[in-house]
């Protein structure tokens, strides 16, 4: 159990690659109660006009990633730190600007939850939490790793996100590999299961956390 601003609630760390099925999992786990904060939604709020990334990402990468409202163009930003050419160090430098008010904003929100006299079990949707486990501000009751095979990670880009076979290899490639992911695991969903299965173990696990004293 942890402690925010004076209230007792379960903090828990939901995690998996690209295209594992982790969205499935976290919109199930709000179904059940579990209030999910989605970190690649943080992401998305930080880069719309005027929040306070987009000078430092504008001074990193260029007023080329910017879109016609001054925000963020996300497609644009992707291929400087991820496409070919892109330089060695372009993923630890939007990580240097993007995870500190990341953290910020989720730590926000957890205080605008607590506080209502129910107990609440609080779902940090963390996509790439092996690469900032030593980083980040917060600790977890229990860490969910949520489990795909790349081939089927792969296809699954390919087809949900218009992506090339190519480009969907190199989004699985540069978000590691599964092995440093079940490293920090207290529990694995496995996502190539029928969906009613997965759903039926993360009941029981959403279940488990608001049953804990």
């Amino acid at each position: 159990m942890q402690t925010v601003n004076g209230w007792r609630c379960m903090r828990i760390a939901l995690t998996g690659g690209i295209a594992a099925g982790k969205s499935t999992v976290a919109t199930r786990m709000a179904e059940d109660g579990a209030d999910v904060i989605d970190y690649d939604h943080l992401a998305h709020i930080l880069q719309e006009p005027c929040s306070p990334a987009i000078d430092p990402l504008v001074k990193a990468f260029g007023p080329g990633i910017l879109n016609g409202r001054g925000g963020v163009d996300r497609r644009i930003l992707s291929r400087h730190v991820f496409g070919e050419g892109a330089p060695d160090n372009a993923t630890e430098t939007l990580n240097g600007i993007m995870h500190p008010l990341v953290y910020e904003l989720a730590r926000n929100r957890e205080r605008s939850l607590v506080g209502d006299g129910r107990k609440h079990v609080i779902v940090h949707d963390i996509p790439l939490l092996g690469e900032v486990m030593d980083t980040i501000p917060f600790v977890f009751d229990a860490i969910a790793c949520v489990m795909a095979p790349e081939d089927l990670r792969v296809r699954r880009l390919a087809e949900t996100r218009g992506m090339t076979e190519e480009q969907a290899h190199i989004r699985v490639y540069v978000q590691g590999d599964e092995a440093s992911r079940l490293r920090y695991a207290d529990v694995v969903i496995d996502a190539t299961q029928p969906i009613e299965q997965t759903f039926e173990y993360v009941d029981s696990l959403v279940g488990q956390w608001f049953a804990e004293e």
